[in-house]
C-alpha cells in the first residue's frame, strides 16, 4: 500500500546504437507546469533546488486553492509537481517558457532556474556519454505532492503516503531513486503475472483488454486513511458526473481488487457504511455516492438508487468474504446489511420505477436485471450468515431468494430469451448481474437461464459488441465481460469478448479507454478514463474462486 500510494513515476530511457558505432547522446525532457493547473491561464511559480542525491525542479500555482475546486473534467490546481534527476548522472535542469524549451536545449543555452509565469517548462537534460551497441539506461522521476487529497465529512485528509503529516516529497523522491531497480523488477514481474493470469482465463484477446484496463482503473482513485484509521479507496466518477466513491462505480470496478488486494474493496465500502451508520444518511438503503470529488461530505447525486446500491454493497461484502475466507468484514456492518437486505426482500423482486446503474438509459419499472441483483444479494446475505454460523438467519434469507427465482423466470420469460422488463416481452437486456450467482456459487438460477440468454445474445452481436439492451445500439464493455463470464461454453465467451478487443484497436474515439459506446460505430457515447474497466477482470475472479 505504501508503494502503491507513492506519488512518483519513472520515465526510463534505454539507448543503444544499431549501426555498430559510438555516438554522443543526450536526452531532453520538457515537462509543462500545466500539469499543476486547472487552466493554462493560471500563474505558477517554479524553482530549482537539490538534495543530497537529486536535482529537483518544482512548480505549482501561486494561489494554491487546496481542495477548493470540485467536479467532472477538472484538473488539480493545488499542490506541487516535481521533476527529479539523480545527480550521479550529471543531469542539468533549468526552467524556461514553454515555447523556448526545445530551442534552449538545441542551442545548449541554460536559462533562468527560478521563474513565475504561465505554461512554463521544467527542463532536464541527461547526458549518456558515448553510447555503442551496449545499452545505457537512465531515468527521470515525476512526482506530485497534492498536500491534501480529499475532504472526508469536513476533515481534510492527507494522501496515504503522508498520513502522519511528517513525510516529505523529497523523501519519497529519494526512496524512489534508491529503490529504482527493485521497484522496476516488481513491476515487470507483476506485469507478467497479470498477463499470464488473464491469458489462462480468457485467451490472448481477453488478456490484452485486461492489461489495458489495469492502470486506468487504479489511477481513478485516491488512497487515504479516515480519521478513524480505516482504509479509504475513493473513486472519481470520471466523465460521468465527477462524484466521489459512487457505489455503482465501485461495483463494476471491484473484480480487479478482489483478485489482487481485497483490502482496497473494503476501502471502497468503508465510507458508504460510515455515511449510514453515523446517521448522516438516514434511508433504509445504501447511498449512491459520498459527494463530488474531492469532497466526500455526503451524497450529491440527484436521487437514490435503492435496489441498485444496496444490492451492490451486499454482493461485494459476500465477495470479500469469499476471497478472504471469512465474513469478518460483513460482521462489522451486520446491522446495516440486515436493514438493506430487508429492503431488498420487500421491494426487490418486482422493482418499482427507479434508476439502476445504467442511469443514462433512464428510469425503468419492473427491471428484470435489477430484480436479479436483489435476488442475488439476498442469497449473498444468506451465504455470509452461514459463514458467520447464523444457521437460522441463513436459512430464512436463502428461502426468500430461492422463492423469488421461479417468480422471476415466470415474469421475465419471453420464449427464446428473458425480457428487459417484466411487462414487455418484446424487449431484452444483458442480465450481467447473474454473474455473481456463478462466481459466488450461489446456485440460484437453473442452467436453462444461462443457456437461453447466452444463445440469444449471440444473435444480437454488432461489430463492437452486443448492445446493452433492446432500446438502443449503445453498450457497456464492462457489462459484456460479465455477461461473457457466465456463458456456458468457451467459444461463446470468446465470441462475446472478441468485439471488445476490436473496439480498443479500432474505435474512432481516441480517448482513454471508454466503457460506453455505440456497438455499431464504436464511437463513445460519453464516458472515458473510468475505473469501471476493473470489471474486465470478472472472468479471472471467477476462475480464481473456482480453483479455490
Amino acid at each position: 500500500m505504501k508503494l502503491l500510494s507513492r506519488p512518483v513515476s519513472y520515465i526510463t530511457y534505454k539507448v543503444n546504437a544499431n549501426d555498430g558505432k559510438n555516438h554522443a547522446v543526450k536526452i531532453f525532457l520538457g515537462a509543462s507546469s500545466d500539469i499543476a493547473v486547472y487552466q493554462p491561464t493560471q500563474v505558477v511559480t517554479a524553482q530549482k533546488y537539490a538534495t543530497a542525491k537529486l536535482s529537483i525542479l518544482k512548480t505549482g500555482t501561486v494561489e494554491q486553492p487546496v481542495l477548493q475546486k470540485g467536479g467532472d473534467d477538472m484538473r488539480i490546481d493545488w499542490g506541487y509537481f516535481y521533476v527529479a534527476a539523480p545527480k550521479a548522472t550529471g543531469a542539468v535542469q533549468f526552467i524556461t517558457k514553454g515555447t523556448e524549451a526545445a530551442n534552449a536545449f538545441a542551442k545548449g543555452v541554460v536559462l533562468s532556474t527560478a521563474s513565475q509565469g504561465r505554461s512554463l517548462s521544467l527542463n532536464t537534460v541527461v547526458p549518456f556519454g558515448k553510447v555503442g551497441k551496449t545499452a545505457v539506461e537512465r531515468f527521470i522521476e515525476l512526482g506530485y505532492d497534492e498536500r491534501f487529497s480529499v475532504q472526508y465529512f469536513n476533515t481534510d485528509l492527507r494522501p496515504w503516503w503522508n498520513n502522519s503529516g511528517k513525510a516529505t516529497i523529497e523523501g519519497e523522491l529519494t526512496d524512489a531513486n534508491n529503490e529504482y531497480q527493485a521497484v522496476m523488477q516488481k513491476c515487470t514481474a507483476f506485469d507478467k503475472q497479470v498477463y499470464a493470469d488473464a491469458l489462462r482465463s480468457g485467451g490472448k484477446e481477453y488478456a490484452c483488454i485486461c492489461v489495458l484496463a489495469y492502470r486506468q482503473s487504479i489511477a481513478a482513485h485516491a488512497l487515504v486513511k479516515s480519521p478513524a484509521g480505516e482504509t479509504l479507496w475513493l473513486s472519481k466518477e470520471n466523465n460521468s458526473g465527477g462524484f466521489i466513491n459512487t457505489v455503482d462505480v465501485t461495483y463494476p470496478s471491484a473484480p480487479l481488487y478482489l483478485i489482487y488486494n481485497p483490502e482496497l474493496v473494503q476501502g471502497m465500502l468503508n465510507g458508504i457504511f460510515h455515511f449510514s451508520e453515523t446517521g448522516k444518511y438516514p434511508h433504509p438503503w445504501a447511498a449512491h455516492d459520498l459527494g463530488t470529488y474531492p469532497k466526500a461530505n455526503g451524497q450529491t447525486y440527484g436521487e437514490p438508487m435503492p435496489i441498485e446500491e444496496s444490492g451492490n454493497v451486499i454482493i461485494l461484502c459476500a465477495a470479500i468474504a469469499k476471497v478472504e475466507g471469512n465474513a469478518d468484514y460483513a460482521k462489522k456492518h451486520w446491522k446495516t446489511l440486515t436493514r438493506w437486505v430487508d429492503y431488498l426482500a420487500k421491494e426487490g423482486l418486482d422493482p418499482k420505477t427507479q434508476l439502476c446503474t445504467d442511469d443514462f438509459a433512464g428510469h425503468l419499472a419492473r427491471n428484470a436485471n435489477l430484480s436479479v441483483k436483489a435476488i442475488v444479494a439476498i442469497a449473498c446475505y444468506a451465504q455470509m450468515a452461514e459463514t458467520l454460523g447464523e444457521a437460522e438467519t441463513a436459512k430464512k434469507y436463502r428461502t426468500i431468494a430461492e422463492g423469488m427465482v421461479p417468480e422471476w423466470i415466470k415474469m421475465a420469460d419471453a420464449g427464446d430469451h428473458y425480457a428487459l422488463t417484466f411487462d414487455s416481452k418484446d424487449t431484452w437486456s444483458q442480465k450481467y448481474n447473474l454473474v455473481w450467482d456463478r462466481v459466488l456459487a450461489l446456485h440460484l438460477f437453473p442452467q436453462k437461464v444461462y443457456d437461453t440468454e447466452t444463445k440469444y445474445y449471440l444473435t444480437k452481436g454488432n461489430k463492437f459488441g452486443i448492445p446493452l439492451d433492446s432500446r438502443k445500439t449503445y453498450t457497456k464493455n464492462d457489462w459484456i465481460t460479465w455477461t461473457a463470464t457466465f456463458a456456458p461454453q468457451k467459444d461463446q465467451f470468446e465470441a462475446l469478448i472478441h468485439p471488445l478487443y476490436v473496439h480498443v484497436l479500432e474505435t474512432p474515439s481516441r480517448v482513454p479507454l471508454n466503457d460506453f459506446y455505440d456497438s455499431k460505430t464504436g464511437i463513445r457515447e460519453n464516458f472515458k478514463a473510468r475505473s469501471v474497466v476493473g470489471g474486465f477482470y470478472m472472468k479471472m475472479l471467477a476462475d480464481k474462486l473456482k480453483a479455490e
